[in-house]
């Protein structure tokens, strides 16, 4: 469950604060991240609690925003967002359990513990469910016949069921595309193995043990303390999000939580209370296909490079929130952010904070000759969904990206050849030339993505 979009609206103002031991960088790090909040955020509008800890160690943690823009009540940093796919870590996790008791194997098919689940005459392999190489249609991504299933309470299995029978995308191995449905089905595969339900095993197993007291699984029967509300922006103006039943989410994105359960949770897995070292370690190696070529993937989470800085990280979307949770093993650094806004600018702030927190850019921008961004001016068409353009312009010797009437991006280089999108970090470009002309440019952002230029 993540959703992305190339601009996004900012806005939040500090309501809460609580800011632990801080040396002399660490206090200027709090002035400038207020700074850059309080610029631009209104005091009535959905907001956000963030943390940001240094060697184990909470430098900064502050509420920003609105909780319930109908009772004007403030964020405080103790409520709780919905997570959304930062739940597919405590999945994966859960699963990662169930292997070192020997109760399963990464190589296990899926038949063996859903023997109706069609094979389509491949073998699907629990490591595929979890690195999003299954080639299982996403089931957040289908038109299905009946509307508005997203509102309909499902069994896990009855789900399942609605999905299972779609041909594959690919072959199972041979390519990476972000799927929830290998989650799902991940989820089911818990309860089946362990005898107790999903929820049930994550409550005893993972939240009990680390002492996650404030973590939940959505519900919208009970009363969950301190739950933020989610919205949605509707031609500029705040509106209550979209309803989705809580079965929809399952193991993909069932997850409420707060920052300060996130640090906990990073904490306790770092510690290796609940998994050996050697375990946890190989949910951060990148899955290699079968052509050897490896993804950005492992088991649960994102693993990316951006400006050589390593980071281990998870994005989560649903309607009315968003959420991020990354780590610099290498500098121990660790960020958590919870939005209660669909249109909150996550991957603005988590560049901008996560470079301050770093004290160096994580996005490099190499200067490219005029004339070689000449050659990439144009319009490009997306080779699966023709009627998606993006044309590239060149003003003030950048590129940019002109992705619709109102929305332009600057193109950040890494070579002459590759580029990001400024601010999202997730999608790594590349233009290519043939016979000596550009042609087209690769996207790789939770799949590969051809962009062909016809002008």
């Amino acid at each position: 469950m993540m959703y992305k979009s190339f601009f996004l609206f900012i806005g939040f103002l500090v309501f809460q604060a609580c800011i632990y031991g801080q040396t002399k960088q660490d206090k200027q790090l709090e002035k400038i991240l207020d700074n850059l909040l309080l610029t631009h955020f209104k005091t009535s509008d959905p907001g956000c609690e963030m943390l940001v800890a240094k060697k184990g160690e909470i430098v900064y943690k502050k509420a920003f925003g609105n909780a319930n823009m109908q009772l004007n009540v403030p964020i405080r940093p103790d409520m709780v967002f919905n997570l959304a796919s930062v739940t597919k870590q405590f999945t994966a996790v859960a699963i990662l359990q169930l292997v070192e008791q020997g109760k399963i194997l990464l190589t296990d098919s899926l038949q063996k513990y859903i023997p109706d689940y069609p094979s389509k005459s491949y073998t699907i392999t629990i490591e595929n469910l979890l690195t999003h190489t299954s080639g299982i249609r996403d089931y957040m991504q289908i038109d299905y016949a009946n509307l508005y299933m997203e509102r309909w309470d499902f069994k896990p299995k009855q789900l399942i069921d609605s999905f299972k029978n779609y041909a594959l995308e690919f072959e199972p191995g041979t390519k990476f595309s972000y799927s929830n449905s290998g989650y799902y089905l991940l989820g089911y595969i818990i309860q089946i193995v362990s005898g107790q339900n999903y929820q049930s095993y994550i409550q005893d197993h993972l939240l009990k043990p680390l002492g996650l007291t404030h973590t939940y699984f959505d519900s919208s029967s009970i009363i969950i303390p301190n739950r933020v509300n989610g919205y949605r922006k509707d031609e500029g103006v705040f509106k209550n999000a979209d309803y989705w039943s809580p079965t929809i989410e399952y193991a993909a994105g069932g997850l409420i939580s707060n920052v300060d359960d996130l640090f906990k949770w990073h904490k306790g897995l770092y510690s290796y209370q609940i998994l050996k070292k050697e375990t946890l370690q190989k949910a951060f190696v990148p899955y290699q296909l079968k052509d050897r070529t490896p993804t950005d993937y492992g088991y649960g989470w994102f693993l990316k490079t951006s400006n050589g800085i390593k980071s281990i990280e998870h994005e989560g979307g649903i309607p009315g929130f968003k959420s991020i949770v990354i780590y610099f093993p290498a500098e121990d650094i660790f960020i958590a952010a919870l939005y209660n806004s669909g249109v909150a600018p996550v991957d603005e702030l988590t560049n901008t904070i996560s470079s301050m927190a770093l004290g160096k850019p994580l996005q490099s921008d190499l200067k490219v000759e005029t004339k070689i961004l000449e050659e990439y001016v144009g319009v490009y068409k997306l080779t699966i969904d023709t009627s998606r353009t993006i044309t590239m312009l060149k003003e003030n010797n950048q590129l940019i990206a002109q992705v619709s009437e109102t929305e332009k991006i600057p193109i950040c280089f890494q070579s002459e050849t590759k580029f990001q999108f400024k601010n999202l970090l997730d999608a790594n470009c590349e233009f290519i030339k043939e016979n000596g002309k550009v042609t087209k440019f690769n996207v790789s952002q939770h799949g590969q993505f051809t962009w062909t230029k016809i002008q």
